[in-house]
């Protein structure tokens, strides 16, 4: 009778963890975006909804730009959620990460988009301009993944894509600070994909060059026709040219690329 008991309870075991198994295989994959708000991480989100990914909208004060990015998502019949975190704060990394596995069950990628521009010379340059610029730059991408990576682990494997600069690759004149930042991105990047590759965790960078974004917005129409000037493909990138390769890295299709960092930049910097 006892072991008939035990018996049971092993076999009601096994009929939960199979249900668990079969639920996972149909889920949508999930992603987390960070600045998903709009420019690059709205173009992003709404890519990965036409994959059919369900999406973690993370923003940090635009609420009505990120319900409307989410509401565009569900057009493509996926679960897009509107989340406010601030990415500069740990138990915000901590608490995104969590909010992904409570609605989705799982984390499958995180896009570390959110970031921050400082156009300044070197020596007018504050310390808590650097702090600020280093906390959503770095220490956001940092912690965020690190909560993230926990959970990857735990389940087996996933893939993470980081957004730099492509001044975080050569550095830029007047933005010492902010390309300081994002080349500490590109160096996490490295290190971080042989750290995690044993767990099946892919890590890429992304350095988009000058993008049609709101980031870009300081400059004027003459400064901006020169920049697509100086540019070989003859024209400003859009925040679309940027999703696509993140979907890209992210997918089946670069299961083999780890450690990288692809200039999105129309031949900027890389000719």
């Amino acid at each position: 009778m006892i072991r008939t008991v035990y018996q049971t309870k092993n076999l009601m075991k096994g009929c939960r963890r199979l249900v668990l198994r079969q639920c996972f295989l149909l889920m949508n994959k999930s992603v987390i975006i960070t600045g998903a708000s709009r420019g690059i991480g709205k173009a992003t989100a709404l890519a990965f909804a036409k994959e059919g990914y369900d999406i973690l909208v993370c923003y940090q004060s635009r609420e009505a730009d990120a319900k409307e990015t989410a509401e565009e998502a569900k057009k493509y019949g996926v679960r897009a959620i509107p989340f406010q975190m601030d990415i500069s704060s740990l138990s915000d990394c901590r608490r995104t990460a969590a909010k992904a596995l409570m609605e989705f069950g799982k984390i499958d990628i995180l896009v570390c988009n959110a970031g921050i521009s400082l156009p300044a010379l070197f020596t007018q340059t504050t310390e808590d301009d650097y702090d600020r610029l280093f906390a959503v730059n770095t220490k956001g991408a940092f912690f965020l993944t690190q909560a993230v990576a926990k959970e990857m682990i735990a389940a087996g494997g996933g893939s993470i894509v980081n957004i730099s600069s492509m001044w975080g690759v050569v550095g830029a004149s007047g933005e010492v600070a902010y390309s300081a930042s994002k080349a500490a991105v590109i160096g996490m990047t490295k290190a971080l994909a042989k750290e995690l590759a044993p767990s099946g965790i892919r890590v890429n960078c992304i350095a988009p060059g000058v993008i049609d974004t709101e980031m870009n917005a300081c400059y004027d129409e003459d400064t901006m026709s020169a920049l697509a000037e100086k540019t070989p493909l003859g024209r400003i990138g859009t925040p679309e040219d940027v999703a696509k390769t993140v979907v890209f890295l992210a997918s089946e299709n670069a299961s083999f690329i780890t450690g990288q960092t692809i200039t999105v930049d129309g031949g900027f910097i890389g000719i």
